[in-house]
């Protein structure tokens, strides 16, 4: 069907595939681009409702994005009913941020969530618009409101061909008038779609979330049933609440920041008392009390098939998916509430030398929660090795979590190498990147959650150590309702998946490169159980795998320009103890184990 399209078959479909060459952003194509788009093309004049697209990670899938968007009918080309333009996301802020700074994605007209913004009244620019004057004041009237930065990003985005925003800002403003339906709706990141409404539509109830929890701690809740009697309890409570604070002529800050979670709150159990009591619908919930009696309460939906229609489907005529780990169309469909036969897969080939991208098997043992004390040691042994064999080149060490963190970079620091170390909290996890990012020194980053969305191009980043198979929480009540219900499949597609995406954090364009060691002796035992589900470019790289030639352990040197002396002399009074100082006054404010590794991205309103 290639070439077969003119304009005479454009009018019967929202998207326009014959132009999606000239709407690509850059002035040539690199690597299958070209042909991807051809096959996207295709796809979509084939009839398809929605495209996935599995590109490998550094293949410009934000360019081939850019493309699709700009299929999207215009004024000029619509009838008077019909929707027009296109929506561009991504669930990360990071890429977001990407997309702003890229020279050829100029025309996506990029709108963050209020607290992204500073009011310009004077005496209140250092107030996030969330809390300015018109959020505080009842009847306010906003004499520069045309000046406002957030509600002119906002006219700017609602009024162009393609409006930007991370997928929470998207599904947030679900049924806006000033976000409604368009022709063609372009989520990049596309694999955790159903992870990620999941999450979003999860109900944490507790002292730290609910304004008016002193007043409504609950009783035992056991089911689902004792769950939906609370959420209507509460949401009556917080209603009640909200209009007393509507009658006050001005709110404090404090005040407005309770009114919008109260709003946030009963939305969201109105949602799912709703849904619970709907015979109909497909969302299985389950709920967590894990302190009994007058403790927290958690309720989350398991495929939430209702809650995406809504924040998502209905959104655009037509939508794009994009991402390199879409592992299984069928799975993903089933997963997002999508009908396969309306679904195409497009699937673009890697063009990265599979020379420049290689696995190393370093594996120690396993690194499951029994055996962590035994095998730790030992990847330590292994990172201090791979950093003599890199001396001179920055590393990243995907740690999984906060606890192998602290204890990974203790033992380092024991072994002498803490001089090349840099570690990250939850709380400065942006701005430890970003010092290191920018540095020119060969140090070695401990990471957690950074498999994704993550661009560490050419000296960047040379080489990497994945700790751990980052298999899915099984004491998160959502894993537990799948394994029980036989769903072993997902839970190895999901660990691969971050696999895929961690290896691909070094490797970003044909003539890069750089290394990556597996520590992890769970990971051999993952690729052979989820081999059906594995992308043809990385079944090659799994398959070249070998041990590599690594130095004798030897932490001098692996101290790249400085020597162990050196790093000895300061010692406990100097680099090492100041780490450790810092990590102790980190913990402190660490969020709790309970909260979402997601937190900082979902955080947009």
């Amino acid at each position: 069907m290639t070439g077969s399209f003119t304009s005479a078959h454009r009018l019967p479909y929202p998207v326009d595939p014959v132009r999606i060459f000239d709407e690509f952003p850059a002035p040539s194509y690199r690597g299958n681009q070209k042909q991807a788009l051809a096959d996207i093309r295709d796809a979509f004049a084939a009839g398809n409702d929605v495209v996935l697209v599995r590109a490998p990670t550094g293949s410009g899938k934000s360019l081939l994005a850019r493309a699709i968007a700009g299929c999207a009918r215009t004024a000029g080309e619509a009838g008077p009913e019909q929707v027009i333009d296109a929506y561009y996301t991504t669930p990360q802020v990071s890429q977001l941020d990407d997309v702003a700074e890229d020279a050829l994605l100029e025309d996506l007209n990029v709108i963050r969530g209020k607290n992204n913004y500073d009011c310009i009244l004077p005496g209140e620019t250092d107030t996030p618009v969330n809390q300015a004057p018109c959020a505080r004041e009842r009847k306010f009237d906003c004499q520069v409101k045309h000046r406002c930065p957030y509600f002119s990003d906002r006219a700017i985005a609602s009024n162009r061909r393609i409006a930007a925003m991370t997928l929470a800002y998207f599904m947030q403003t679900a049924g806006s008038d000033v976000f409604g339906p368009r022709d063609v709706c372009v989520i990049d990141e596309a694999h955790g779609l159903g992870d990620w409404a999941e999450m979003y539509a999860t109900i944490e109830l507790g002292p730290d979330t609910v304004p008016v929890w002193d007043d409504t701690r609950p009783q035992q809740v056991d089911d689902l049933e004792d769950a939906a009697g609370y959420a209507q309890r509460l949401a009556d409570v917080g209603e009640r609440r909200v209009q007393e604070l509507r009658q006050q002529e001005e709110l404090t800050a404090e005040e407005v920041a309770e009114r919008d979670r109260l709003n946030k709150l009963r939305q969201d159990l109105s949602w799912f008392v709703e849904d619970y009591r709907d015979p109909e619908s497909v969302t299985t919930w389950v709920v967590d009390q894990p302190e009994g009696e007058g403790g927290s309460v958690t309720i989350k939906p398991l495929d939430p098939e209702k809650y995406l229609k809504h924040t998502v489907w209905d959104r655009g005529h037509r939508h794009a998916l994009l991402s390199a780990t879409i592992l299984n169309k069928e799975a993903f469909c089933a997963n997002v509430g999508l009908n396969p036969d309306n679904v195409a897969l497009v699937e673009v080939g890697h063009t990265f030398p599979i020379e420049n991208r290689p696995l190393y098997d370093v594996t120690q043992g396993k690194m499951t929660y029994e055996h962590r004390e035994e095998t730790l040691p030992k990847i330590a042994r292994i990172v201090v090795r791979a950093m003599q064999a890199h001396p001179d080149e920055k590393g990243l060490i995907h740690c999984h979590s906060y606890a192998i963190a602290e204890q990974l970079e203790e033992l380092l620091i024991d072994f002498g190498v803490g001089q090349r170390l840099r570690s990250h909290e939850s709380e400065d996890r942006d701005g430890q990147l970003t010092a290191w990012k920018r540095t020119d020194d060969p140090d070695v980053f401990l990471s957690v959650k950074m498999e994704e969305a993550l661009d560490l191009e050419g000296d960047l980043c040379r080489w990497q150590v994945i700790c751990k198979a980052p298999y899915p929480n099984t004491r998160d009540s959502r894993v537990a309702q799948r394994l029980e219900d036989g769903q072993w499949a997902w839970y190895y597609r999901t660990a691969l998946r971050t696999v895929i995406q961690a290896c691909g954090r070094v490797i970003r364009a044909p003539d890069d490169h750089g290394a990556t060691y597996l520590a992890d002796s769970s990971l051999l035992d993952l690729f052979e159980r989820a081999r059906v589900d594995m992308p043809d470019w990385f079944a090659e790289q799994v398959d070249r795998m070998g041990p590599p030639d690594l130095p004798a352990f030897d932490p001098s040197a692996a101290l790249g320009g400085a020597s162990v002396g050196e790093s000895e002399s300061e010692g406990d009074s100097g680099t090492q103890s100041r780490s450790r100082s810092r990590r102790s006054q980190s913990r402190s404010g660490r969020r709790s184990s309970g909260t979402s590794p997601m937190a900082d991205v979902w955080d947009t309103e």
